[in-house]
């Protein structure tokens, strides 16, 4: 089921975060995950919409967005796998109408991810949105590259 996420939800988001970078962003240093949670959980939570997914009444995953944009997907890892992400993915496509996401292009499965649900890389930037040497990878949504 995906609900709405709410303040109380974020200590349990962030952790779900923290687990599910380390499981797929083998790419960044232990001080930049370490740097980056306080940022996630104190900033970025505050600037975009979240919602969660439960499932036996506890949270896997989440998504959160802002404007037409997914700003961030991030499963359990012992739940990856099973369309969670998917699931997360069509129900903003569907309901909010996002089409766009970045990527970090040093993360293969995510990109393979979005590719396969239609999504089509339509620029990169060198750095990432804080400046970081963490190319980013921009897509949108295209209905006709559906796999």
């Amino acid at each position: 089921m995906i609900h709405i996420a709410t303040k109380e939800d974020f200590p349990t988001l962030i952790e779900i975060w923290e687990r599910s970078v380390r499981a797929t962003h083998d790419f960044l240093p232990e001080n930049e995950i370490i740097r980056l949670k306080p940022l996630i959980l104190n900033e970025y939570f505050q600037h975009v919409v979240l919602y969660k997914y439960i499932q036996d009444g506890k949270i896997i995953g989440f998504v959160g967005t802002s404007h037409d944009n997914i700003e961030m997907l991030f499963i359990e890892p012992d739940f990856r796998g099973q369309g969670i992400g998917k699931a997360l993915t069509l129900f903003v496509l569907e309901s909010l109408n996002i089409r766009k996401v970045d990527v970090n292009e040093q993360n293969p499965q995510a990109i393979g991810f979005y590719q396969k649900l239609g999504f089509e890389v339509i620029s990169r930037s060198e750095l990432d949105g804080q400046g970081k040497p963490y190319p980013i990878l921009h897509l949108q949504f295209n209905a006709e590259s559906q796999r």
